[in-house]
């Protein structure tokens, strides 16, 4: 038995003082006072907040195949020390890609011993593979993710339209959502290799358009099949209005967008400085000035980090060519700070930043009933934060596999001192006090 008391718990209805009460890994209650004669043990953090577990549906952990990149060890470590309480892994970037029951089965078997925090996982939708569909449903996957323009890596093709029309009503019958990168190519002859190492170089590579044309796509196609869509990743704001439009027509349509589009703005990013290049890129001030209006709204649903490492000589560091560079921004272990930090110049509040990171991605993953609160009869997945301290991020605090982020320097509001899982403390204050807590969950 577990009490954790503080001035600041945040709740589904605002900030109050009291206590939280945890047994044999749920919240069994929130009080105002601990009861007398109780026998729980007492852990007063005093004004800090206490928090729901961040949940992140949006991250690449690369295993099996290309632990160069990251792994389940590495990842995992770095969620519970920036408050991650549950991670959802991506179908790709691992080898093999997890388009097959035989390659999740593969993926779960390489969780052994290597998870420090929950990790659920997506499908993959590729050509070809609809009557992989059911049996990965069976095994448990959330959902699905697809591509609509060249992913990366070739073993995970991107669908077309036909693609998705066999997938879509299976995946709409299991009422599980279909996770989207909404960018349909052409070549727009904005640009030229011969200067890769140019920022708005690469910006113009990849304008709005492609990314609004996918989106009116997916919207036309959800409404058809009636099927959960979720847009990853929105960057460009041209296409909030016809989000608004969709989600007033009652289409199921939900939207994240990523820390860095909140965060950065492509004015500040120098040429030749790949650690920042990404897909799609991260836009103009102005752009990201409406992302922001767009979130505040509740058209974007909810922030995830798309933490897609490589290594160093595939980020092209050493060239600054964004145009080779492995395009994908590292930053696992930091969703929760640079959120608040850009939150907070916005007047934003914790509870704002609870919504985007905790409350909404728990739904989205069909989780809302146990997860992302903290509320009687939820796990008790629950983060310390001193939201009032700040930290530099250097390399030496960082565990992802490589070092490689754009966030290296920046000074950042919210450190993370503790992090339970179902009530056991698992970090605290840098650290690790107990790894291999983590659990597989599946739908």
């Amino acid at each position: 038995m577990l009490a954790i008391k503080t001035d600041r718990i945040v709740l589904p209805g605002g900030i109050k003082k009291g206590v939280v009460l945890i047994s044999k890994g749920m919240i069994v209650d929130v009080v105002d006072e601990l009861p007398e004669g109780n026998d729980h043990e007492l852990i007063d953090v005093g004004n800090k907040i206490v928090m729901p577990g961040v949940i992140d549906p949006h991250v690449h952990i690369n295993e099996p195949g290309r632990t160069d990149w990251e792994g389940f060890n590495t990842a995992t470590r770095a969620a519970i020390a920036g408050g991650l309480t549950t991670l959802v892994d991506m179908p790709l970037n691992s080898s093999p890609v997890t388009t097959t029951v035989d390659a999740f089965e593969r993926k779960l078997a390489a969780t052994q011993n290597k998870l420090h925090t929950n990790v659920g996982f997506w499908g993959g939708v590729i050509p070809g593979n609809d009557k992989e569909l059911e049996g990965l449903i069976e095994k448990g996957v959330l959902g699905f993710k697809a591509f609509l323009t060249h992913s990366g890596i070739d073993d995970f093709p991107n669908a077309t339209e036909e693609d998705l029309r066999k997938a879509m009503p299976i995946i709409a019958k299991h009422k599980l959502p279909l996770l989207v990168h909404c960018e349909l190519s052409i070549d727009n002859g904005l640009w030229t290799t011969d200067n890769g190492r140019s920022y708005q170089n690469y910006l113009s590579s990849r304008p709005k358009k492609w990314e609004d044309d996918a989106i009116s796509m997916m919207i036309r196609l959800s409404e058809e099949f009636n099927c959960h869509v979720h847009i990853v990743h929105l960057s460009s704001a041209n296409s909030v209005a016809q989000i608004v439009e969709a989600k007033q027509k009652g289409l199921p349509i939900t939207v994240e967008s990523g820390q860095h589009y909140l965060y950065f703005n492509a004015e500040e990013i120098p040429d030749g400085q790949t650690q920042f290049k990404c897909a799609p890129p991260i836009r103009e001030k102005a752009n990201n000035d409406l992302l922001w209006k767009a979130l505040g709204d509740g058209v974007i649903d909810l922030v995830a980090t798309d933490h897609s490492p490589a290594t160093p000589d595939l980020k092209e560091l050493r060239t600054g060519d964004f145009m080779k560079a492995w395009g994908g921004i590292a930053s696992l272990q930091f969703a929760l700070p640079v959120l608040l930090t850009a939150a907070k110049k916005r007047n934003y509040t914790i509870e704002d930043v609870v919504k985007w990171l905790c409350e909404h991605p728990a739904k989205l993953i069909g989780k809302e009933h146990n997860r992302g609160k903290i509320a009687k009869g939820f796990i008790a997945d629950i983060i310390i934060v001193d939201d009032e301290k700040t930290f530099t991020v250097t390399e030496e605090i960082i565990h992802h596999k490589h070092k490689v982020t754009p966030y290296l320097g920046r000074e950042l509001s919210g450190v993370v001192e503790q992090t339970y899982l179902g009530g056991a403390k698992v970090y605290d204050n840098g650290r690790f006090i107990e790894l291999n807590k983590g659990k597989i969950i599946l739908a």
